[in-house]
């Protein structure tokens, strides 16, 4: 049964205490009924059934557990009026790893600083009220140290060759091993992150007959801090491709590329790995040279940051001769694309005067041509094409893969096959006086083109391939 009492106001008749309600009962306003006068004590209503994983805009009045285990991200503060509280708590203990931006909403200051806070302490929890437009909201109560606006902080280091470009940013190029030297290292509000092009060593084309080295491999991220047109492996949108650097010195390796293959007796070498912190190309598969029939596994590519082209004879055994398999070790984006096939003509004609092409090494933009792609029968295969990247301020083109040399026939009509763009070598023929592949260009990542037929060595040799480059982006100011 329901009972309703109506008076304008109920007060004491002696004294200066005023009981409502009894005890173990709850005195409780109708819904949509308001409050003035009690004011508020300064706590928090603790939002337990709604934990927080992404983006949100908190309400005045209300406390949040925010679980970061799955990425950082940030909290909006509502419009400030006087007396406004919320509060925040790190509900898996993630905040050093993944941290929570507060955005003091619009134009509005934290701690008089019209910049975003950040937690980022394990276990931290934090409470805001905003007091007034001068020092908007301020933090009265943390588990650890007082928050206020983050004053933004940018990168500053040096090694390699320093170059400023498009006004506001670093690029550091090494060509060679060094070492990238951090000094400050930022923070979020300014920049902490950097950009990078790391490129491995490429193969060395095939010696006789050889296939095209395959390119180094290419790894690339372009952090939203430091923008520019990247290639189309751009993987920073994988957490694991980003590079977020601390205080310290980073060494850096830059992988060499491999030899060329001399005559009948070898293969290409493959390339070496370059490296920068948590990131590692590989170098490029060394290319197959004809060694058919003492050891027929020389005539197939071998496998690194894109594959080695097959190589190629007009003898026995008959049939392709396999290009290496790129992207290997295996990463996302893929670093690199497979070697072409190389073809042994075993007494069948597949080209015009019994001529028999070589495989194109593997690029990063694209697979090595095969002995049979349309309109191979005019040139040996070419090498894969490598990917641009305006990284240092300009378009250039890195890990192109190296062409495949041929066995031309009699009488000779089959050129070697062209490099692919990104400083990939071009393939020789017995047409070709020496009959030595091109060298991939240095400190680009591009294939040797392979050796043509004939003898003796060194007159018949695979191209080496070319060395890689680590290139290194960031917003200094």
């Amino acid at each position: 049964m329901t009972s309703t009492i109506k008076v304008n106001t109920v007060t004491t008749e002696s004294g200066s205490t005023l009981t409502i309600g009894g005890c173990g009962k709850t005195v409780a306003l109708a819904s949509g009924a308001s409050q003035t006068g009690f004011g508020r004590s300064g706590s928090v209503d603790w939002q337990t059934g709604s934990i927080k994983t992404s983006e949100f805009t908190a309400a005045s009045g209300e406390g949040y557990f925010c679980n970061t285990s799955g990425g950082a991200f940030t909290v909006n503060l509502p419009a400030g009026s006087a007396g406004a509280i919320v509060s925040f708590a790190d509900y898996t203990r993630t905040f050093q790893t993944n941290a929570l931006t507060i955005n003091p909403n619009g134009s509005e200051k934290i701690g008089g600083i019209a910049q975003d806070a950040v937690l980022n302490i394990e276990g931290q929890a934090a409470t805001f009220v905003y007091v007034d437009s001068t020092e908007g909201w301020i933090n009265v109560q943390n588990a650890e140290d007082t928050e206020t606006g983050l004053t933004p902080a940018f990168v500053a280091a040096s090694g390699g060759t320093v170059t400023t470009v498009c006004t506001n940013f670093k690029v550091h190029t090494f060509t060679s091993p060094g070492t990238f030297t951090v000094s400050n290292a930022g923070n979020s509000a300014g920049s902490n992150e950097v950009s990078y092009v790391v490129v491995g060593g490429a193969g060395g084309g095939g010696g006789r007959n050889g296939g095209g080295g395959g390119a180094g491999g290419y790894r690339e991220a372009k952090s939203p801090a430091t923008p520019y047109t990247a290639s189309p492996l751009d993987g920073y949108s994988t957490p694991a491709n980003r590079v977020t650097i601390s205080a310290t010195a980073f060494p850096i390796t830059v992988g060499g590329g491999g030899a060329g293959g001399i005559n009948s007796s070898s293969r290409g070498g493959c390339g070496s790995a370059s490296i920068f912190s948590t990131i590692t190309s590989a170098g490029g598969g060394g290319a197959g040279s004809f060694d058919s029939p003492n050891s027929p596994v020389l005539l197939d590519g071998q496998n690194g940051g894109s594959g080695g082209g097959g190589a190629t004879t007009g003898g026995s055994p008959a049939g392709a001769h396999a290009g290496g398999t790129g992207n290997t070790p295996p990463v996302s984006p893929a670093q690199g694309n497979d070697g072409g096939d190389g073809y042994s003509q075993g007494g069948a004609s597949l080209y015009p005067n019994g001529a028999v092409p070589g495989g194109g090494g593997g690029g990063a933009g694209a697979v090595g041509q095969d002995y049979n792609t349309p309109g191979a029968n005019t040139a040996a295969a070419a090498g894969g094409a490598g990917v641009t990247s305006s990284i240092t301020g300009s378009p250039v083109a890195r890990s192109g893969g190296g062409g495949g040399g041929s066995y031309a026939g009699s009488p000779a009509t089959l050129p070697g096959g062209a490099g692919g763009t990104g400083g990939g070598g071009a393939g020789k023929s017995c047409q070709s006086s020496p009959r030595i592949g091109t060298a991939g260009t240095a400190n680009t990542g591009g294939g040797g083109g392979g050796g043509g037929d004939g003898s003796p060595a060194p007159t018949v040799a695979g191209g080496a391939g070319g060395s890689g480059i680590v290139i290194i982006r960031y917003k200094f100011q």
